[in-house]
């Protein structure tokens, strides 16, 4: 059976997505290059409660390093776990990567370009650290190149943000995601599960925003919870505030969602993965992405159902 993206996969998946486009896969390249977040700028903000960045970089990275030494080093680092990809995205991830003069982003962005392999740019921001100058730069970076701009949008609930000092709201992450589309750009929505004070059944209704925002791509994520993150210190004094899912609840759920999201969008990732050295609390952490989404899959064939069934 072939579903609507044309592929025997029960979701619209980004492996998938590199075929169609690609030939094959395209290795992201993780790389830091140096740039900070306002929230970590402002005193009085203070930083989103949950961040601890570090759980997401690559040993091997350093924000020291000039853009294509970090390249190289990771294409040589990936070579071997992945010899047939077919090619590289320079994957700007680190804090918040438009949070710099626009002269700075040329720079960091145009180096990338020039290392063999990349055959383009992702690039992870915030909805508030877009202004015109840099979306029209994108906008001309996107004619030249593959690129793909990064949103975490986390939650679409105002109270959620200001508890976890997001610093924006719901209506930014709207109009950031309509002057990314109106130029014609590739988008990536980044979500959260389990931030304190949602619950699952709010979850389910926040789909219908999710395909109102109609990013071309979707990260979800189970909230994990940091050593030494403010959130640490509210789970310990609050648990009843948070709600976690078991693996098996998690991918029950996972299902429900996906049944009820548009079709066209490319499911990137269903969950996160870091080192457990960085993790405060996680019951399920040992259970790897691959293994996750096999059990997604298998859910969905079990209840003869696919992204989208039910919009």
């Amino acid at each position: 059976m072939s579903f609507p993206w044309g592929d025997e996969r029960r979701f619209n998946s980004y492996s998938h997505y590199g075929k169609t486009h690609f030939g094959g896969r395209i290795q992201k390249l993780p790389v830091d290059a140096g740039f900070s977040c306002p929230n970590r700028e402002s005193r009085t903000q203070g930083g989103c409660t949950y961040c601890a960045n570090a759980a997401f970089s690559p040993a091997y990275l350093s924000d020291s390093e000039e853009i294509v030494s970090q390249l190289e080093r990771g294409k040589h680092f990936f070579q071997r776990r992945y010899p047939s990809n077919n090619g590289y995205f320079a994957y700007f991830q680190a804090y918040t990567n438009t949070f710099a003069p626009l002269r700075v982003l040329r720079e960091k962005y145009e180096a990338a370009l020039t290392v063999p392999g990349v055959k383009g740019l992702i690039v992870s921001t915030r909805p508030d650290c877009l202004s015109d100058a840099v979306l029209d730069y994108l906008a001309e970076l996107g004619h030249r190149t593959e690129l793909c701009v990064e949103i975490g949008v986390e939650s679409f609930h105002e109270e959620t943000l200001e508890h976890i000092r997001r610093g924006h709201m719901v209506a930014c992450v709207f109009d950031a995601f309509r002057k990314l589309h109106e130029r014609g750009l590739h988008t990536c929505a980044h979500l959260i599960f389990g931030l304190p004070g949602e619950t699952p059944a709010q979850w389910l209704e926040d789909v219908l925003l999710l395909n109102q925002l109609q990013p071309t791509f979707v990260k979800f994520h189970q909230l994990q919870i940091f050593k030494d993150t403010e959130m640490e210190a509210e789970y310990s004094r609050f648990p009843e505030r948070f709600h976690p899912l078991s693996a098996d609840e998690y991918v029950a759920f996972l299902c429900d969602y996906v049944e009820r999201m548009s079709p066209g969008m490319v499911i990137e990732r269903f969950s996160a993965e870091v080192p457990p050295r960085y993790l405060a609390v996680s019951p399920w952490h040992l259970l790897r992405h691959d293994a996750l989404v096999k059990k997604v899959e298998d859910e969905l064939a079990r209840r003869g159902t696919w992204q989208g069934i039910l919009v």
